[in-house]
């Protein structure tokens, strides 16, 4: 069975720097597509990042550019968010997802598989 686990998040000055991190299990890693959405509360799930299993191909949200970089590690079966200048704005609980395949889609209902979510907090 498929499993994502999210894990690295948790309060951050604005300005400062965080690592999320996503290990999957369950599935063939570099086959998939994987994705960091992020939902705020009272707010609409919102995609942030997404990269090709292999190649390395990228896709960032307008929000995210210049400042997260999404990478992978299929030996590791791992792909991370490094948040460079978090800003308070960017409050929320983080997802990882994955989709098998080369596209890299904005939409949320296009992934199969979801981890649980982590919080990250930045503080002003």
């Amino acid at each position: 069975q498929v499993q994502l686990v999210e894990s690295g998040g948790g309060l951050v000055q604005a300005g400062g720097s965080l690592r999320l991190s996503c290990a999957a299990s369950g599935l063939t890693f570099s086959n998939y597509a994987m994705g960091w959405f992020r939902q705020a509360p009272g707010k609409e799930r919102e995609f942030v990042s997404a990269i090709r299993g292999s190649a390395g191909l990228t896709y960032n949200a307008d929000s995210a550019k210049g400042r997260f970089t999404i990478s992978r590690d299929n030996a590791k079966n791992t792909v991370y968010l490094d948040m460079n200048k978090p800003k308070p704005e960017d409050t929320a609980v983080y997802y990882c997802a994955a989709r098998q395949g080369l596209l890299l889609p904005t939409r949320h209902r296009e992934y199969e598989y979801w981890g649980q979510g982590t919080q990250v907090t930045v503080s002003s």
